[in-house]
């Protein structure tokens, strides 16, 4: 199973479509995940082809079997390499995790917002082969940027986690969307 979804084109900003990885997105992976910024938030990170590879592979195995469904953000009007990933992580109980990231070049231009939307109301819509009941999207406290975009999408602070070392060293944030 496969999904492409689209985000419209908008007065200030150009139309989005989420799509798979593909192979021919490991460049693009591998340049993205050497930004130090982006490496401080994230729990995993890709530091050569190998590790590239493993993780496109696990986004694959994720589709086929319907646990993780995970896009490759692209500007709709050429699928060039990706700027952004977006991530719904099935767990249990009708509840899953949302993940998401953006390329440095296009840190601040609503691109997360907009991506992790679509992907939120897709997972927690009919189309869905999981019934999905909440998302959760967790950060670490001190990541502004990702609080303001859960807020923007509709995700309301539900509790504050504790530090969980080594995985996560720094206390953390859990917000939570449900059906509107």
């Amino acid at each position: 199973m496969t999904i492409t979804l689209s985000v419209p084109k908008t007065e200030s900003a150009v139309a989005l479509r989420l799509r798979p990885w593909r192979l021919d997105d490991l460049p693009a992976l591998l340049t993205t995940h050497r930004d130090p910024v982006l490496r401080r938030w994230l729990a995993t990170s890709l530091t050569d082809e190998t590790d590239a590879r493993q993780w496109l592979d696990a986004q694959a195995a994720g589709w086929a079997s319907a646990t993780r469904f995970s896009f490759a953000v692209v500007a709709d009007e050429e699928d060039n390499a990706p700027i952004g990933h977006v991530v719904v992580k099935v767990g249990t109980a009708g509840v899953a995790e949302v993940g998401y990231w953006t390329a440095p070049a296009v840190r601040g231009q609503g691109i997360a917002s907009r991506a992790l939307d679509t992907v939120s109301r897709w997972a927690l819509g009919t189309q869905n082969l999981v019934h999905l009941t909440r998302l959760d999207l967790l950060h670490a406290k001190d990541n502004r940027a990702s609080c303001r975009v859960a807020e923007k999408c509709g995700y309301l602070l539900h509790d504050l986690l504790p530090a969980a070392p080594s995985a996560f060293p720094d206390s953390g944030h859990r917000h939570v969307r449900t059906p509107s």
